[in-house]
């Protein structure tokens, strides 16, 4: 499926589009107890657009697409794989997601949900790849860390240039 005219848009409209698809996930995994925050930097330099945990301490990395340019020309997304349990890509209603199911896009480890600023559908379950435990309590330690330094920050701009934590 060719992309729609409608698709291509200004910088200003993949924000959008990008802002849109990040509240319906969020609304989709906060009623199944998943909790993430967005823009999570990690430490080999990438940074996840929504990064977080579930119910049983489980560590979810999304990465939201909105043009299929951007998400054929993605070479970095398997730098993820080595911070989380489950993996998916996140897209718009509009964006076709049949080009992820090609070789290049590891549909084995990779799930997929569609969202809209109202909402959003696991499509493909991501499969588990569980991290080792140290792995896991190191990154849930830094996630646990930027989540409580985002609330303080955000209630006392004051305190962000204290303390030394990424995100």
């Amino acid at each position: 499926m060719a992309e729609s005219p409608a698709l291509a848009a200004s910088p200003d409209e993949f924000d959008r589009r990008a802002r849109a698809v990040t509240r319906g996930i969020c609304r989709l995994f906060a009623r199944n107890d998943i909790w993430v925050l967005p823009e999570m930097p990690l430490r080999n330099g990438r940074r996840a657009d929504l990064m977080g945990l579930d119910a049983k301490g489980r560590i979810v990395i999304v990465e939201i697409k909105t043009a299929r340019g951007d998400l054929l020309g993605d070479a970095k997304w398997p730098d993820y794989l080595d911070f989380c349990d489950r993996f998916y890509w996140g897209l718009p209603p509009e964006l076709d997601p049949t080009c992820l199911e090609g070789p290049d896009f590891r549909p084995d480890c990779c799930g997929v949900i569609v969202g809209d600023e109202y909402d959003a559908e696991i499509v493909r379950p991501a499969p588990s790849h569980p991290l080792a435990a140290a792995r896991r309590k190191a990154e849930t330690e830094r996630l646990a860390r930027a989540a409580l330094r985002r609330l303080v920050v955000g209630a006392d701009a004051e305190c962000g240039s204290w303390g030394r934590v990424a995100g």
